[in-house]
């Protein structure tokens, strides 16, 4: 079954996935050193922390535009990483940051942050249209604003 992503108001939703997400914004911030100080601080477990962490995401109501963060593992291929962007700006994403690691065992880790306020389809669609690009081993939602 495809991920299909909701907007719910969190008066509905368990406390434990507003503890997630505030865990996120220590680490993020550096306010906890590590999971374990965060899950702690919170009273969470260690794997509840894990249970939700990638499925658990903040919208702020704040930001103009949408921006998503996507991760991928990619091949070590001529080509690949163009071949994503031209995907992204093919459907009307706007490329805000790109961060890429050095190949290892020939696939190299990227993330990609992207404005989403004119995409011409949904993200979800647009992640499977990324799956299926040559050279593109995995990729994976990782924050949407």
């Amino acid at each position: 079954m495809a991920d299909k992503f909701l907007i719910v108001n969190s008066k509905v939703l368990p406390e434990v996935f507003e503890k997630v997400v505030k865990v996120k914004e220590l680490l993020y911030t550096g306010q906890v050193k590590d999971i374990s100080e965060g899950v702690k601080e919170l009273g969470i477990s260690r794997s509840t922390f894990y249970k939700y962490k990638d499925n658990v995401f903040l919208m702020s109501e704040s930001v103009k535009g949408q921006k998503v963060t996507i991760a991928l593992l990619l091949s070590h291929e001529a080509g690949a990483l163009s071949n994503v962007l031209d995907k992204i700006a093919e459907k009307k994403g706007n490329i805000l940051t790109i961060n890429q690691d050095i190949p290892i065992n020939n696939a190299a880790n990227v993330t990609i942050t992207f404005d989403i306020s004119n995409l011409i389809v949904d993200i979800k669609d647009l992640l499977n249209e990324i799956q299926d690009i040559d050279n593109v081993i995995k990729v994976k939602l990782i924050a949407m604003e």
